[in-house]
């Protein structure tokens, strides 16, 4: 009886360790990881606020550019430099939207110096049992809206994100796996030509 009883304090107090080290993030070691994240690339899939679905690669060069380039039949390109967003759709003859990076809750995480500790930046932080969870604003704009990351640990790895915009429409961004460094070449952040990707 007493063998059980230790055997059973024993998985306890085990179980408990094992929660105790699969907690929620730090958000000065998420901040780190982006700050240390330079350039990447990957998968991404996309549900935009329609329940529409979308595919293709995302190009990432911080601080403050990102390519989304999608697969057919989507015939979309979203490249975001020199402070701008541009959403180019090929098969339209409307010319292309534009508007300031810093008004998509997204220039938060290709900030040059990300500190998610600064006041009111930060309004959400969890932890469910598998990943964490940060909810982020412009803390000088918070009408713009948020982004919701998803990271796993125990060292971080962007999974995904929700961005929320400022007219309550909602975009979820599901990464495959990034990869990170090497060389991408500027052009493919200029908002003035499109350009193209060798693959």
């Amino acid at each position: 009886m007493r063998f059980l009883k230790t055997i059973t304090l024993s998985a306890a107090l085990a179980i408990a360790a094992t929660g105790a080290m699969a907690d929620k993030l730090p958000l000065g070691s998420i901040s780190s990881y982006l700050n240390a994240m330079t350039t990447a690339q990957g998968d991404f899939t996309q549900i935009n606020g329609d329940g529409t679905i979308s595919t293709g690669t995302i190009y990432i060069k911080r601080p403050g550019r990102v390519r989304f380039e999608y697969n057919a039949p989507d015939t979309g390109l979203v490249i975001a430099g020199s402070n701008t967003v541009v959403i180019y759709d090929k098969k339209s003859n409307q010319a292309p939207e534009t508007y300031p990076l810093s008004r998509t809750p997204l220039s938060i995480i290709l900030a040059r110096n990300v500190n998610l500790s600064q006041a009111k930046m930060v309004t959400g932080h969890s932890y469910d049992g598998t990943a964490t969870t940060v909810t982020a604003q412009d803390p000088d704009n918070p009408q713009y809206g948020n982004i919701q990351m998803k990271f796993t640990g125990p060292n971080p790895e962007l999974r995904q994100w929700i961005i929320n915009d400022g007219n309550g429409s909602q975009t979820t961004v599901i990464l495959g796996e990034l990869k990170k460094g090497g060389n991408l070449a500027n052009k493919l952040f200029d908002v003035g030509s499109p350009g193209t990707v060798n693959r």
